[in-house]
């Protein structure tokens, strides 16, 4: 009897890191990949109608991503749980999904961060839009089992946010100081002295002026707050009890399939005092 030894086993090999291939980024994707749904929806939406800038281009000027790519991007970002403007970058730059999506265009973080905080209120119509268009395609029952949020700071730095409060306490300030140049320019025989004190005097008026503006503006929205610099963003606690300027996303999840998410509003926010 010949026996006969079995061939030593080997790992499995892999593929030279330097060696050129050539592929087809579409064949990398399923067919039934949610990114396709995605695609699809935004591509047949006409986004003008919705209010996004720079749908349309202007002659002169460096020329934009088209805010369809982005809108894809953030969609995918919130089906998949990337919420970072950093992140999703990352994903567009690495991942195939995404970059069949974006048909390998790489935004930075700040574009992806300022279109969002650009296109806030087109966001909440896009997605009652998108929620509505899952129905359709039954991959969504409509039946809302869990809501979640997080939150993302605004580029309206938190000095550049103000409630009555703070408002009150900046008109105090101001009056005791227009009261005390007020005084000091009755008692002071300096034509010199008088100029500056003037000067100063005429300074505390134009910020008093100031801060009598924003209480109005406060009122007439009926807000706790105002921001100067981003209208929408909020004061919020981001983190550790640390308070910044930013927004508070619900993004919600659907009973039928229960890791997705559906929808999400970026204008929802609560305000922390």
């Amino acid at each position: 009897m010949q026996l006969i030894k079995n061939s030593p086993m080997h790992h499995v090999t892999s593929e030279p890191r330097n060696q050129i291939q050539f592929y087809c980024l579409d064949q990398l994707v399923e067919p039934d990949s949610f990114v396709r749904i995605i695609d699809f929806f935004v591509d047949s939406i006409d986004l003008k109608s919705f209010g996004f800038k720079h749908v349309t281009l202007k002659s002169e000027g460096r020329p934009p991503i088209h805010p369809a790519q982005l809108l894809k991007l953030y969609i995918y970002g919130y089906r998949y749980g990337v919420r970072s403007s950093r992140k999703l970058e990352r994903e567009a730059r690495l991942n195939i999904e995404a970059r069949w999506l974006l048909g390998e265009i790489v935004p930075s973080n700040k574009t992806i961060a300022n279109f969002r905080k650009d296109n806030a209120e087109q966001f909440r119509a896009i997605f009652r839009k998108f929620v509505f268009l899952l129905k359709e395609l039954d991959l969504i029952e409509g039946k809302t089992i869990a809501i979640d949020s997080f939150k993302v700071r605004a580029q309206n730095s938190l000095k550049n946010n103000y409630n009555q409060g703070k408002i009150d306490r900046h008109l105090d300030y101001i009056d005791t100081r227009i009261r005390e140049y007020e005084n000091a320019l009755d008692q002071s025989d300096s034509e010199e002295e008088k100029a500056e004190l003037a000067e100063k005097l005429k300074i505390q008026k134009v910020r008093k002026s100031k801060y009598e503006g924003l209480e109005s503006q406060l009122k007439a929205t009926g807000k706790e707050q105002i921001s100067t610099t981003d209208r929408d963003a909020q004061s919020v606690v981001l983190y550790r009890h640390i308070t910044q300027v930013g927004y508070n996303v619900q993004a919600s999840v659907d009973a039928k399939n229960y890791s997705q998410p559906v929808g999400a509003s970026v204008g929802d926010r609560h305000t922390n005092n």
